[in-house]
């Protein structure tokens, strides 16, 4: 492997482009749910919308979990404590398996009064309690997903969850069509058949992901910690995943009371909820390689760190940033002239195609933010400073969007076009605002390993 410290950007491409490609499959894991349910209606488009947003705060301890274990063991593995980075792997797949059936249990027994507190209209509310219920009865199975592909991807075994998602996109596809449609012979169960299809793919990568940890000599009876070791370690993943469930908590409850926002619009609430369902697929498609870069800047400088070299993983996360924010500005200006068309990709209604449209002018002008947001933010996770991830996110959604959509939306405009303005000026807010962190603040001293002479 050629050390990243000789050849950088080399070292940041070989990381970066099977995350892409991971993310292009995921992204049409999440077209594919969207598109079947555009074809069987509106209200089960919407919901869909709507409850694959609301999959991501049931998540958010799974996403803080696999943020603590990709600092935890790329700083490990940085350092050469390999037995210490297979302890945190088994650690945060424990903590996983835990947690998610702890929220299992409290989501189906509030199902009812969650949908209600997102202002869901009534049309929509049949389809998103099914939707919903299904999605949370695999929790456990999504979770340990998520943890195994941080894991993977810490040890810069990047093919390994590529093939995971590539397994799961192919089964996703296959069984939204042909359950959600009836198509090759299969039942048609409308809405619920591409729910199952979300249950049968995700089963079958978590089954791959854990056999290529085995086959890679990483699932092992050392990945099981002991309890006096468990009690200490602890401390650092809790560190930085309570920062980071935290975000994820408040960052995606902001996005549930955009919605709320949306369906109570004075103005077409059904027709801005299904362009938030569609503009918000293709915008995820764009930003693929965006998410990538932020993958890969966790990993990097958490990898720096663990080598006691925090002035190479602050230049790391620099080099980073710099070569995401060029590839996302020329693919946002490649994509700009071809809107009109996009945004009937997941829908063949006029009124919801022209919102799609509006929805994606202004979050395409918001790139360049945006990007410096998420890579900037994968480089302070994988230092374990998502304390100032936590500050940044929390400010912007809640200080500066939701304000701003409420009177835009509510009172001044009464569209959506006001919800979406809201969502360019608080990134521009916050992406001035982590740039600023990440310049002048010391950040590095959130590192587990801090001298490079450091023992177990």
């Amino acid at each position: 492997m050629i050390p990243q410290h000789s050849a950088p950007y080399r070292s940041i491409w070989r990381l970066t482009w099977p995350q892409i490609l991971m993310m292009v499959f995921q992204f049409f894991i999440g077209a594919a749910d969207v598109y079947v349910c555009g074809l069987i209606g509106r209200d089960a488009q919407a919901a869909m919308g709507l409850v694959a947003q609301a999959l991501f705060f049931f998540l958010a301890v799974a996403i803080a979990v696999a943020n603590g274990s990709v600092a935890a063991l790329s700083q490990s593995l940085g350092a050469g404590k390999n037995l210490r980075a297979a302890r945190f792997g088994g650690l945060c797949l424990i903590l996983g398996l835990v947690f998610s059936s702890l929220i299992l249990a409290g989501g189906l027994a509030g199902k009812n009064l969650f949908l209600s507190l997102l202002n869901v209209p009534p049309e929509v509310m049949g389809p998103a309690r099914g939707i919903l219920g299904l999605f949370l009865a695999i929790l456990p199975i999504n979770y340990l997903f998520v943890i195994t592909n941080a894991v993977l991807r810490s040890h810069k075994r990047v093919m390994a969850p590529l093939a995971a998602v590539c397994l799961t996109c192919l089964v996703n596809a296959w069984l939204d069509f042909g359950l959600g449609l009836g198509w090759w012979g299969l039942p048609d169960m409308g809405y619920m058949g591409v729910a199952w299809s979300t249950f049968w793919s995700i089963t079958g990568g978590l089954g791959l992901n854990l056999a290529l940890l085995a086959r890679a000599g990483l699932l092992t009876r050392s990945m099981i910690p002991g309890w006096r070791w468990s009690r200490v370690a602890w401390r650092y993943v809790f560190r930085v995943a309570w920062p980071a469930g935290l975000m994820q908590v408040i960052w995606h409850t902001g996005y549930l009371v955009l919605l709320a926002i949306l369906g109570g619009l004075p103005v077409g609430p059904v027709v801005g909820l299904a362009a938030f369902a569609g503009g918000s697929r293709v915008e995820s498609g764009v930003f693929l390689p965006a998410f990538a870069f932020n993958l890969s800047a966790s990993v990097l400088v958490g990898h720096a760190l663990g080598s006691g070299d925090p002035a190479e993983a602050r230049r790391m996360g620099y080099r980073v940033w710099g070569l995401g924010v060029v590839t996302m500005s020329i693919l946002a200006a490649a994509v700009w002239p071809f809107l009109d068309r996009v945004s009937f990709l997941f829908t063949t209604d006029p009124a919801v195609a022209a919102e799609t449209g509006s929805y994606l002018r202004y979050n395409l002008a918001a790139i360049p933010f945006t990007c410096t947001s998420m890579i900037l933010a994968g480089a302070l996770t994988g230092a374990g400073a998502t304390v100032y991830n936590l500050m940044v996110f929390g400010v912007s959604i809640w200080l500066v969007r939701l304000p701003v959509a409420w009177w835009l939306g509510w009172k001044a405009w009464g569209t959506a076009e006001g919800v979406w303005l809201s969502m360019l000026v608080s990134q521009i807010v916050q992406a001035t605002a982590l740039l600023g962190v990440y310049h002048f603040k010391d950040w590095t001293r959130f590192s587990m390993i801090k001298p490079r002479n450091s023992r177990e």
